[in-house]
């Protein structure tokens, strides 16, 4: 039995099907990024790749989580 995905994760299949790149991309585009605030980094998510707000969220919740929420 499948365990469902909860969570920032649960987006990532449609971030990558809508966007067109692999979510550890988008992941590195994210810690290259000189910003270092969530909604920052949200914010410019949304207006330099064109992601919508839910999906760059998601992907900043979840890389910020990983490096122990730098």
């Amino acid at each position: 039995m499948t365990e469902t995905v909860k969570g920032p994760a649960s987006y990532f299949p449609s971030i990558e099907k809508k966007y067109g790149k692999p979510i550890a991309e988008w992941k590195d585009v994210i810690r290259t990024s000189p910003l270092t605030k969530h909604m920052e980094l949200v914010s410019w998510l949304k207006s330099e790749h064109g992601l919508g707000h839910g999906h760059a969220n998601a992907l900043v919740a979840h890389t910020l989580a990983e490096a122990g929420g730098k």
